[in-house]
């Protein structure tokens, strides 16, 4: 069968590919930029990939016309709160229209969880869309989940943050919501178990997992299953907006996120029905057990796709090629360069950079820069990194985006998503003579651009040093 999967480079999207390509498929992956679809070489050799921003008006006989089927995996809540339901409603009317020139015969949407009259601004949204792709010549199949439970998931990430990190909390009352939270292998599970079912064309099914949980006992049961000690203690006078601002400082998540998961958080997502999981004759996974499965892949370094990853989660919206070429035109420099006895281990190393490995010098100093740029509305360093030693393209190290990586050139290029009065690139580059050469390039903005590089000077001159000798020489 031929598949279209929209949102290839989404959380969703990047473990469903590996899934269909072993059950035979031939996968046409819809990305908005081709250069940050972070599949190995192997993978990136067995799929057609074509570039559409289906936000902008659709072209003709864009997708190849046999289309089989199509999966709609986009969600724009991440990217903002205000117009992500006019994103979203234009996304699928444009996904309409590419979509009627083939010859599709069924769409497989993933939206949330619609059980209430007075439904949160993002789930709102989640059921327009359904709308809107109803009018499509394709049957329509929608999955509705709520909480998603897995590694690198957005939900799963802002409750071990808070649970690994406070052990007494002060909650607002939305935690006594209930929910019936899903693993996300089951999510799998569903979403290739309706692909090309003709008794699931033209309807729509609530999926989720045998557990029905208020956030607060999803917490608890975090906690217990990470035998942690957590004290929880609720108070009515937390607003939307205060609760938002504690997500956003004490978790990774963006505050945008922070801001829609809260105004969905007070509304009850619960299944109606179970007939898809008797249809297809699913095993549920408990919440206890998908907690123990995501730490199972987080152990072993095995985490397929993180929400992180997302262009959202950061201050880059659009496509890398507008910044892979860095500039030197009114820009600033410190370029440092040491010759490599071993230039192999300097690339591991150079690989290696970010999350839990840290940047080889002043560790602390980059903490304390992580936590200025969150105080002031940035991403600060909590994003990490998915892989302790696999960059792609497009994937996030701590505050900054790999705009490149070419290990087999050996260089790596990074864009600043921190909170800088310009633009700031960060490259590593090992040439033919065995010199690693590490360049930050700074485009100030004003004179308060300038300002704030000098003023950074003294300590650029010791973290850069130290951080290209310990590049060169530190050993795993």
């Amino acid at each position: 069968m031929k598949i279209l999967l929209t949102g290839a480079n989404g959380y969703i999207g990047m473990r469903l590919l590996p899934l269909l390509l072993q059950a035979g498929h031939e996968i046409v992956c819809a990305v908005r930029d081709t250069n940050r679809l972070s599949v190995s070489p192997e993978v990136r050799a067995q799929i057609e990939v074509i570039e559409i921003d289906f936000l902008e008006t659709p072209k003709k006989n864009h997708i190849p016309k046999d289309i089989d089927a199509a999966y709609y995996l986009i969600h724009s809540m991440s990217s903002s709160t205000t117009d992500f339901d006019e994103k979203e409603a234009l996304s699928a009317q444009n996904f309409n229209i590419y979509l009627d020139q083939t010859d599709c015969k069924q769409v497989i949407y993933l939206s949330g969880i619609v059980n209430e009259n007075n439904l949160s601004k993002h789930l709102r949204s989640r059921k327009n869309v359904e709308e809107t792709l109803k009018k499509g010549k394709a049957a329509l199949t929608v999955l509705r989940a709520g909480i998603i439970v897995g590694s690198g998931s957005s939900s799963f990430e802002i409750i071990r943050d808070l649970c690994e990190k406070l052990p007494v909390m002060i909650t607002p009352k939305w935690v006594n919501t209930r929910c019936q939270p899903i693993a996300i292998r089951n999510v799998m599970h569903y979403l290739q178990g309706v692909l090309g079912k003709k008794e699931c064309y033209q309807d729509s099914f609530d999926i989720g997992g045998p557990d029905i949980l208020t956030y607060k006992e999803m917490m608890l049961g975090y906690a217990k299953v990470r035998n942690l000690k957590l004290y929880i203690f609720t108070v009515p006078v937390m607003t939307p907006k205060l609760s938002s601002y504690w997500l956003y400082f004490i978790t990774s998540t963006t505050y945008k996120l922070a801001l829609n998961l809260v105004d969905s958080m007070r509304i009850e997502v619960v299944t109606k029905d179970n007939r898809l999981r008797e249809m297809l004759n699913i095993q549920p996974i408990s919440y206890a057990e998908s907690i123990e499965m995501a730490f199972d892949k987080i152990e072993q370094n095995q985490v397929t796709s993180s929400w992180k990853d997302s262009l959202v989660s950061g201050r880059l919206k659009y496509n890398l090629n507008e910044y892979i070429q860095v500039p030197t035109y009114g820009c600033v420099f410190d370029k440092q360069k040491i010759q490599l006895s071993d230039p192999d281990l300097a690339l591991e190393n150079i690989w290696s950079i970010g999350g839990k490995k840290g940047w080889y010098y002043g560790n602390w100093l980059w903490k304390i820069r992580g936590w200025v740029d969150k105080l002031f509305g940035g991403v600060g360093l909590r994003r990490g990194r998915t892989h302790p030693d696999k960059i792609f393209s497009g994937d996030v190290l701590d505050f900054w985006r790999v705009l490149l990586a070419d290990k087999d050139k050996k260089r790596l290029l990074l864009f600043a998503e921190m909170r800088v009065p310009g633009e700031a690139w960060l490259e590593f580059k090992i040439d033919n003579n065995n010199v690693l050469h590490q360049t930050a390039t700074f485009r100030p903005r004003g004179l308060r651009g300038r300002l704030y590089w000098y003023s950074m000077l003294p300590f650029h001159y010791f973290i850069f040093d130290g951080m290209l000798k310990n590049i060169a020489t530190q050993k795993h």
